[in-house]
């Protein structure tokens, strides 16, 4: 068996930030687990965390619980008990420089803005891993970037979220089975 896949996706814990634009990458990790009958949910390193097997490959997933600005804690947690090469770590998480439903897929980068991001850099120590950025589009007018993202999703936006998850959950399993260059041939840009 191959070393296994950490897919971590960034947002905060609560029923109340359950279905805003900032916790599209908890989101993802449901469908994720959703689609390959992923068991086992625990708590570890400030995280829910649950595996399962697709296609005899491990994968680890996990959504921190210290809210956005500190889920580097997390993500730096998990890379260590589990030993997970950066090559093997893609972490998902909504950004607003990018529209609505678009997938962009990187090997390496900077925050662009998202703090999660931000404090993940800065915990790892480094920009290098991959990351799955998921479009959120901008904020109306002048509504600040914050409380956008802290809103929920809108009814046009919640229609079109089944085929972004699928979509997205495709990419992460493209990325562990056939590697980041395919996952981002395959699924960059694709709307």
């Amino acid at each position: 068996m191959t070393e296994p896949y950490l897919i971590i996706g960034l947002g905060n814990p609560g029923r109340e930030y359950k279905d805003t634009r900032h916790n599209i990458g908890f989101m993802l990790i449901d469908h994720v687990a959703a689609k390959i009958g992923a068991r086992g949910m625990k708590v570890q390193s400030k995280a829910i965390v649950i595996s399962g097997l697709y296609e005899e490959r491990k994968l680890i997933l996990a959504k921190p619980q210290t809210y956005m600005n500190l889920s580097g804690q997390s993500v730096q947690g998990l890379l260590h008990f589990y030993k997970i090469p950066l090559g093997n770590l893609i972490i998902a998480h909504d950004d607003l420089d990018i529209p609505y439903g678009t997938l962009r897929i990187r090997p390496t980068g900077g925050p662009g803005g998202q703090r999660g991001m931000a404090n993940t850099i800065e915990q790892l120590g480094t920009k290098d891993f991959p990351r799955l950025r998921m479009g959120i589009g901008r904020p109306p007018g002048r509504m600040d970037p914050k409380d956008y993202v802290l809103q929920d999703f809108s009814k046009d936006e919640l229609n079109l979220m089944p085929d972004l998850l699928s979509r997205a959950s495709d990419a992460v399993l493209e990325f562990v089975m056939r590697g980041l260059n395919a996952a981002m041939n395959k699924y960059n840009g694709l709307v």
